[in-house]
């Protein structure tokens, strides 16, 4: 089969490889099927859509949001080369998951609004699903409302136009949203289970998403509750668009 493409933004190797590993594992892809590149670690390569069946964005210490002169030269980097690849995969309608930082520059890119309103603390919330949600296929075998892990400064405040709501949760009023008939993002994280969570706590303790001295509670409160539903989306996802 073609290959699906990661697009990765953590320079962490521990948290880097802890979020390939699980994106292989509960998309149910091999290391040959999922190509990983880095892109803090260098320039975006010229990509051939053709050879891949679809495009994955995982998570990462970028906030679209934050003001122009205190992002990073690298941040910078990053933000216009996702815009350039995203003017041909919105323009082709190519298959594109965006797991929350997804949501940053997907719908930055449509002409949402993100913002730190939204913001949720690390942990587990209740997502639910929109009427549209129920229905669309890279949700079927969802209940209509399910856990899964959070933890994001910035949020969408108003979706792109023309795109569609398919989740929400309490405080956050779009945790998944989808563009055209492929192009989908979510807030929360479909890759984590609770080990992955742990592991992304330690490595991040000191990034401001909570106070360093917390984190064992943090993980204490997110043990309590089971997350065993979002990973379908990934293997939906990769069900749906491989191509041989």
């Amino acid at each position: 089969m073609k290959p699906f493409l990661l697009l990765a933004t953590r320079a962490e190797d521990v948290a880097a490889d802890g979020e390939y590993a699980a994106m292989c594992r509960f998309g149910g892809l091999a290391p040959e099927q999922l190509h990983r590149v880095r892109l803090e670690a260098g320039p975006m390569p010229s990509f051939d859509l053709d050879t891949y069946s679809g495009i994955v964005v995982g998570g990462g210490p970028f906030n679209s949001s934050d003001p122009q002169d205190r992002k990073s030269e690298v941040q910078h980097r990053v933000e216009r080369e996702m815009a350039e690849l995203l003017a041909e995969v919105v323009d082709r309608d190519f298959p594109f998951l965006g797991a929350c930082y997804g949501v940053g520059t997907l719908g930055t890119f449509a002409g949402g609004v993100v913002d730190r309103y939204y913001g949720e603390d690390v942990g587990v919330v209740t997502i639910e699903l929109t009427q549209e949600g129920r229905a669309d296929p890279l949700l079927a075998g969802m209940p209509p409302a399910f856990a899964a892990y959070v933890g994001h400064k910035e949020a969408m405040r108003e979706l792109p136009p023309g795109a569609v709501r398919l989740a929400f949760s309490s405080w956050a009023p779009v945790q998944m949203f989808r563009l055209r008939q492929n192009l989908y993002a979510t807030q929360f994280h479909p890759e984590l289970d609770l080990a992955g969570l742990t592991q992304r706590v330690q490595v991040y303790r000191e990034y401001g998403y909570f106070a360093p001295d917390e984190a064992d509670a943090v993980v204490t409160r997110a043990a309590a509750r089971p997350v065993t539903q979002p990973m379908k989306i990934l293997h939906n996802f990769v069900q749906r668009y491989r191509l041989p």
